[in-house]
């Protein structure tokens, strides 16, 4: 068993028995503590700031307040407590909002109790939480490609038109620090960074402050939500 240190977990969802079944799920795997758990985003809030927990495992679909709205207030007034959104949707209309809201973590609702505690601890470590599927998602929307293509009619080749200036890249970007920013994306790690790159891990993390920086992104999530955005891409 493990004897780490215990996250603290607050569930909000407004259907009782999801919530209460997330809830007895969390009572079994070790390293976790439910303190709290919500009826809708209003009532997260609340308890986020009365108990102060590590991670809010946050429905979107919700009363009153719903799961983005929730998460946004929840990252601004308690940067200290990470959000996981856990949902029945993984739509770009769902995703992105809760991404762009300060969300570390995404899970549908099918995940199993090891991947939410994957995620609980990957967003209590910094990195972003996401399910493959949401990872399989963000990669279709950075990459442009449709989620199912239609054969189409062969084309002519495209005439060599390229020209001899650099794309210009969104607040001051560097043409690494967007590569860095391409593969954050993909969902490489800092070290899996550094080997794709061949360099340091410390050069690794010295781009991505960097490039936190100039884009104004928080942390891992919110920086896939703006290579999406700008279509940064290995590929662009």
């Amino acid at each position: 068993m493990s004897a780490g240190p215990v996250t603290r977990v607050v569930v909000a969802d407004d259907q009782t028995v999801v919530r209460e079944g997330i809830v007895m799920l969390l009572g079994l795997l070790p390293g976790i503590e439910v303190v709290g758990a919500a009826a809708d985003g209003e009532e997260a809030v609340r308890l986020v700031a009365e108990l102060a927990p590590d991670v809010v495992l946050m429905d979107l679909r919700m009363p009153r307040c719903d799961g983005v709205e929730a998460t946004r207030r929840i990252r601004a007034g308690h940067p200290g407590t990470e959000v996981v959104v856990l949902t029945t949707y993984a739509d770009d209309d769902s995703l992105f909002p809760a991404l762009r809201a300060g969300a570390r973590g995404y899970l549908t609702k099918d995940a199993g109790a090891e991947e939410i505690a994957r995620a609980i601890a990957d967003v209590r470590s910094g990195e972003a939480g996401l399910s493959p599927q949401v990872q399989r998602r963000l990669l279709e929307s950075l990459s442009g490609q449709p989620r199912d293509p239609r054969p189409t009619e062969p084309q002519r080749p495209p005439e060599p038109q390229r020209s001899s200036a650099p794309p210009v890249l969104p607040d001051g970007l560097t043409a690494r620090e967007a590569e860095v920013l391409a593969l954050i994306a993909e969902g490489f790690s800092n070290a899996e960074i550094a080997a794709e790159l061949f360099v340091s891990p410390s050069t690794v993390k010295t781009h991505i402050n960097n490039l936190f920086a100039k884009t104004a992104v928080r942390d891992r999530a919110q920086a896939v939500a703006y290579a999406y955005r700008h279509g940064i891409s290995r590929s662009s």
